[in-house]
């Protein structure tokens, strides 16, 4: 577990990377909760120097996501676990009034001034992607 305190249930999460993808969910959760495109206003889709995900960091404009909703308490755990330490979870309002829960980085300073392309991560890297995260699911807990 990271420590963080999870969000009293339920709780809906916005998911900006990696998490916004089907095959990504059903490889750590085994189903794809409902989920519906979401947008946050005010935050950005950074790259990572190093690293094939993005952090959500403020700035201009706006960062598209979805809203998953629907977790158990199980599946909440099982997310946090998946989130490394670098992530801090916070509670954002989205342009339409919903709120959801997202993984925002501790250090701000890691993001590069590139948006991650959620094109680029499908064509270069989710299939090898959700393999790792379909084997990581299998050691976790």
């Amino acid at each position: 577990m990271s420590g963080r305190s999870l969000p009293a249930f339920p709780a809906a999460l916005f998911a900006y990377g990696t998490l916004r993808f089907p095959g990504v969910l059903r490889a750590l959760l085994g189903r794809v909760p409902e989920h519906a495109p979401a947008i946050a206003a005010g935050w950005r889709v950074a790259a990572l120097d190093g690293r094939i995900y993005p952090v959500l960091v403020p700035g201009p404009g706006a960062a598209a996501g979805v809203l998953i909703s629907g977790l158990t308490a199980e599946e909440w755990c099982v997310i946090d676990a998946y989130e490394d330490a670098f992530y801090a979870l916070e509670r954002l309002t989205l342009v339409d009034g919903r709120q959801g829960w997202a993984y925002l980085t501790r250090d701000r300073t890691a993001a590069l001034p590139a948006d991650w392309s959620p094109g680029d991560f499908t064509a270069r890297h989710l299939d090898d992607f959700t393999g790792r995260c379909l084997a990581w699911r299998r050691t976790y807990g």
